[in-house]
């Protein structure tokens, strides 16, 4: 994670970048990262000597997040611009969400950068909840928020993406750029394939994503390049409170219906027991 860090007086430390234990300064800091030297096929020759070392790396990020998040109550990933600025709407709404889902019992996740990201935090912390970041190694990323209580740092995007999704009943997406709509598209393509239990996808911000809603509307699903059910999955609102109660809602639905599957387990197996002592008895 790299951010400019000043002390007053003695010597500048300029750009520096925490990667778990160990912190980077000035002409240390590597020119690439991690993800960057994983994907980059033209640095093949390295596989058979550094592939190992990176494979070792990566299951310790997902051992990393597994053990840190484990005891995580319920929770819902908020995404959204690190470049709106502290006064922009969204910003305003994401705060005002961070507090809401505090308020209905739920922890915040976010990217733990600045924006959207902040704010949501904030919001969250603000209201007396858990404020969780999920930072990236980043040549431009400005570090973790200070609204953040629980942070994890992590080196590749996979890793990361995992930790947002395993841990989330719901995702908020409010405007942002390629990487919101990256983890917006991954949601619905894990829902819709049934990757993940169906959980909520929520839209804020109808102004900014109504020409998109229109396009997969108008395009995509007259093309039949997705069903029209695809487009249930996504709620889209302005409303606070609505989208809070979404959530509720479709958490309330899915532990209604888990009980149900438990309780018809239980009748089966109760039903099975019982044919079976009536066949010994009959023979």
């Amino acid at each position: 994670m790299s951010h400019t860090n000043r002390r007053h007086g003695g010597r500048d430390p300029g750009p520096v970048r925490h990667r778990g234990a160990v912190t980077l300064r000035r002409e240390a800091i590597p020119v690439s990262t991690a993800d960057q030297r994983l994907l980059d096929s033209r640095t093949r020759g390295d596989w058979k000597t550094k592939d190992a070392w990176r494979a070792l790396r990566i299951l310790s990020e997902f051992v990393e997040g597994f053990d840190t998040l484990a005891d995580l109550p319920p929770a819902v990933s908020v995404f959204g611009s690190a470049r709106s600025k502290p006064d922009s709407p969204e910003c305003r709404l994401a705060e005002e969400l961070g507090a809401a889902l505090a308020a209905a019992g739920y922890a915040v996740i976010t990217g733990g950068g600045p924006g959207v990201m902040e704010a949501a935090n904030r919001g969250a912390t603000e209201a007396g909840g858990l404020s969780v970041g999920l930072g990236i190694e980043l040549p431009f990323e400005q570090g973790i928020n200070d609204w953040v209580d629980l942070a994890i740092d992590f080196r590749y995007f996979f890793a990361r993406k995992t930790m947002f999704v395993k841990y989330a009943q719901a995702f908020v997406v409010l405007p942002g750029g390629f990487g919101t709509m990256d983890e917006l598209f991954e949601a619905l393509t894990l829902v819709q394939t049934g990757k993940v239990t169906r959980f909520p996808v929520v839209l804020m911000g109808t102004e900014y994503w109504s020409g998109l809603l229109d396009w997969l509307r108008g395009t995509m699903a007259a093309d039949g390049k997705i069903g029209p059910v695809d487009l249930d999955l996504i709620c889209l609102t302005d409303d606070v409170a609505a989208a809070v109660a979404h959530i509720v809602d479709a958490d309330a639905a899915l532990a209604a219906e888990q009980e149900s599957l438990q309780e018809a387990a239980v009748a089966q197996t109760q039903a099975d027991q019982q044919a079976a002592a009536s066949n010994q008895r009959d023979e």
